[in-house]
């Protein structure tokens, strides 16, 4: 009898170039164009993109980096807000050939410096808002860098580079760009502290973009009516693949430079925006926002956040504004979310406090991630109590190639052919995730990671402090903030926490720097090692 699978296998039924296509979220933007040409693609201001206008414009970056030698493998940082330039970034730097890294807009210059050189950037396109980080950087990267400066009006400071206008004016817009021979080839590259200080770099594939932004697009419910409001940095896992994700639908951009609860109520009421993302900081910002910077809106608008639990305050606070919230979870690694509190209709009729317990809970695997298990160290799942914790582990497309230059760290998180989050879960019978802590003590803080341990080293090269221990303090504003134990050498002189904090402050990214500092012992175990847990009740102990 002849095996089923050879009849499947013959040569006939393989890949060709009619019935196989590398999957890259490009070419969303081209079948925008296409279909959609005179629809409003992008909002930014006074200004306004066509998707034939942004296609264009896309593919004039492109061809001015293959003027300058930009090619396959090449990388070209961008630091900027979320306006046009780093929206077509994302579309013009991969359609030629090269891998796009949105720095952080948050760090401090030795660390963008640390990035540049690292990644080996060969081109950058800042924006003049950020002079003053700019130019310490590329002196402590100490090697020339050809350089493209954004002027919308905001940063008096030139840094000296080709303005980005005259630099498109470089390229053509009918130049033809390829999809990349391989989806497999890497689209953006990330950077996140992870759990040790040393920023890794996050590579990203062509296809895990193209799928999780589709998977993104279905979860949230976008489509060609919809506007969405850029409060998630787009620097953050390249905004959760939301660049492409509102562009397979054609749905419309609005840019924003700053997020700021006047200007994001007022684009809600100007433009109906329907959907937008951000750190629970950003809903925050909304609901304490001042009564004249609110705007009333009379239709729904869906708002997505990860990172810290919103307390079910803010969650009742975002309903009566008219706003519906939407839990997620995910990492840099992941492409943003991976992980989604899913609906259920029979919730709708909870008391607040009860829907807000089950909104709190990570939730179920989202569209395009093959699957997630909490499990023990043997890699078995743990019972779906509710109680029993045990680590988050995913398998999926949209995962990251791999670390940067890094295969010991590669290897480590893809053991046993899972992708280790790292972060410590239980799972509910219902199939929900809820994360319960975070392994390594990793603070999240305006939806950024934070690592102790940098912060750490930061407070032990002070000359006075002995023992130092940094923990996550919850904090209204930001989600968590950190809190540092520190004790003092005998000789010291007498210390105040704004002493602790201004040497911070020299050396960190002013979000790591702690914004409590409690001076004394620290407890310890038998064997000399410091009881984190302990601190972190003493934390949440702490008044506000």
């Amino acid at each position: 009898m002849s095996s089923l699978g050879g009849q499947y296998n013959a040569p006939h039924l393989g890949r060709n170039a009619a019935n196989f296509a590398p999957l890259t979220p490009l070419s969303f933007l081209a079948r925008a164009a296409a279909v959609y040409p005179d629809k409003l693609a992008v909002v930014y201001g006074d200004v306004r993109f066509t998707y034939r206008q942004f296609y264009d414009r896309c593919r004039r970056l492109a061809g001015a980096l293959r003027l300058r030698g930009i090619g396959p493998g090449d990388t070209v940082a961008v630091l900027a807000p979320n306006v046009p330039a780093l929206l077509e970034a994302h579309y013009g730097i991969p359609m030629a050939g090269a891998v796009l890294n949105a720095l952080n807009t948050r760090l401090d210059a030795r660390s963008i410096a640390f990035i540049l050189g690292h990644g080996e950037a060969k081109l950058m396109i800042a924006d003049r808002e950020f002079a003053p980080l700019v130019k310490p950087a590329l002196q402590e990267l100490g090697r020339a860098l050809p350089f493209v400066e954004i002027n919308d009006g905001h940063g008096p400071q030139s840094l000296g580079g080709t303005d980005y206008e005259a630099f498109l004016a470089e390229g053509d817009p009918a130049s033809d760009w390829q999809v990349p021979a391989d989806e497999w080839a890497p689209i953006t590259l990330n950077y996140t502290s992870g759990t040790t200080g040393n920023p890794k770099g996050v590579v990203y594939h062509h296809r895990g973009a193209f799928l999780n932004a589709l998977g993104n697009a279905i979860t949230f419910g976008l489509d060609r009516n919809s506007v969405y409001l850029w409060t998630l940095p787009m620097f953050h896992c390249n905004g959760w693949t939301y660049p492409w994700a509102v562009t397979a639908v054609a749905g419309t951009h609005i840019c924003l430079r700053r997020v700021e609860p006047a200007a994001i109520f007022a684009a809600i009421v100007e433009h109906r925006v329907t959907h937008l993302c951000g750190a629970p900081i950003v809903l925050n910002l909304l609901v304490h926002a001042p009564d004249e910077a609110k705007c009333r809106f009379d239709h729904v608008v869906e708002a997505a956040t990860g990172g810290a639990v919103p307390p079910s305050t803010v969650i009742e606070a975002m309903e009566r504004m008219g706003f519906r919230v939407t839990h997620l979870y995910g990492l840099t690694e992941s492409y943003g979310p991976s992980t989604v509190c899913a609906w259920q209709e029979a919730w709708d009729g909870l008391p607040l406090d009860e829907r807000a317990g089950r909104m709190a809970r990570q939730g179920v695997a989202s569209l395009t991630l093959a699957g997630q298990r909490v499990v023990d160290p043997t890699m078995a799942d743990v019972p779906a109590d509710g109680a029993t914790i045990g680590e988050l582990v995913l398998r999926s497309n949209t995962l990251m190639k791999g670390y940067l230059k890094n295969p010991a760290a590669t290897a480590e998180v893809f053991a046993k052919d899972w992708f280790h989050t790292g972060d410590l879960a239980v799972m509910h019978p219902d199939g929900y995730v809820e994360i319960k802590d975070r392994a390594k003590d990793i603070i999240i803080s305006g939806g950024e990671n934070i690592s102790s341990l940098e912060v750490e080293e930061a407070l032990y090269r002070h000359p006075h402090i002995m023992e130092a221990a940094v923990v996550a303090r919850p904090d209204a504003k930001w989600g968590e903030s950190p809190c540092a134990f520190v004790t003092l050498t005998p000789q010291a002189p007498p210390l105040t926490a704004n002493d602790i904090i201004t040497w911070c402050r020299a050396s960190l990214a002013h979000y790591k720097v702690p914004r409590t500092v409690v001076f004394g012992a620290l407890p310890k175990t038998s064997t000399g090692k410091v009881q984190k847990y302990e601190l972190r009740e003493r934390a949440r102990e702490l008044p506000q």
